[in-house]
């Protein structure tokens, strides 16, 4: 019941029309987080025309620069804030807080004509590794692998570099050989135009253009990563300066994702809310 009266209550916040002058907004940071600022952004200006809200994707690791150089309100990031950064920004007179809007899996992208369904994580490292060249080596055809990898300064990378080339308290190095991109988006256009490329992105950027492979037999999915089973996995984040002042605009839109319609954008999109439960 009291979950209710939450939920409720900010919905209505989030509904009621524009309070004081005009107010901006800015956010900066992840291609993967960028969709639900996005979209996040148009609902809220259609409820509070009032409010402008710009949003910037310019990488997980500028959105952390922008926050603690205060030259936006919300730092977009697909991975947590280093502490590296943290006392960066506390230093410049910025306490990052941290809020978690939906989770992400972040599946093994192939062409839609490779005849590979399932790989292992190991595989996976030993591919990106340079240790596996060729697609017949794990089932595919006679084919040297085309390893596409995301831009360093990207939280993706970041995760995935920490989940999969991780290994043992081993740091593996991606092969030289390895293209980078500097977005989801272009890995999935660099797969779907390459039969023999692999590549990573976030769950939202799957479509019938690209094939996701299951990891450990495991598919990624709504379900799997909101269960945790599916092994390449995270939250995403959007950090802003202390906690906003209570039914202010930027708190308002910073909780939109605890909302019934928050929650919609959220699965529409193709990410997992974090406050969906019963899977």
């Amino acid at each position: 019941m009291r979950n209710t009266i939450i939920t409720a209550a900010l919905v209505t916040l989030v509904g009621t029309a524009s309070v004081g002058a005009q107010e901006n907004i800015v956010i900066d940071g992840s291609t993967t987080v960028g969709p639900i600022a996005k979209a996040f952004a148009e609902y809220y200006m259609k409820q509070n025309p009032g409010v402008n809200i710009t949003v910037s994707e310019s990488g997980s690791g500028n959105g952390a620069k922008s926050i603690m150089n205060k030259t936006c309100q919300i730092g977009a990031m697909s991975r947590f804030m280093k502490e590296g950064e943290f006392k960066a920004a506390v230093d410049n007179g910025v306490m990052p807080v941290a809020h978690v809007p939906a989770l992400d899996g972040l599946p093994i992208l192939v062409h839609p004509s490779n005849p590979v369904s399932d790989l292992t994580v190991e595989q996976v490292r030993r591919i990106y590794m340079g240790e596996i060249k060729n697609w017949k080596e794990v089932g595919g055809p006679d084919s040297s692998i085309v390893v596409i990898s995301r831009d360093t300064n990207s939280g993706t990378y970041e995760t995935f570099y920490g989940l999969v080339m991780e290994h043992k308290g081993s740091k593996e190095k991606i092969a030289g050989s390895a293209e980078y991109v500097g977005s989801n988006g272009a890995v999935r256009q660099r797969v779907q135009s390459t039969p023999a490329a692999i590549g990573y992105a976030g769950l939202g950027f799957v479509d019938a253009t690209v094939k996701a492979l299951k990891i450990n037999g495991v598919a990624p999915s709504e379900r799997t990563v909101g269960t945790g089973e599916y092994p390449i996995a995270r939250a995403l984040y959007m950090f802003t300066d202390q906690y906003p002042e209570m039914g202010s605009h930027l708190y308002r839109f910073i909780t939109l994702y605890l909302t019934p319609e928050g929650q919609e954008i959220i699965k529409t999109i193709g990410f997992v809310p974090v406050t969906q439960y019963g899977f």
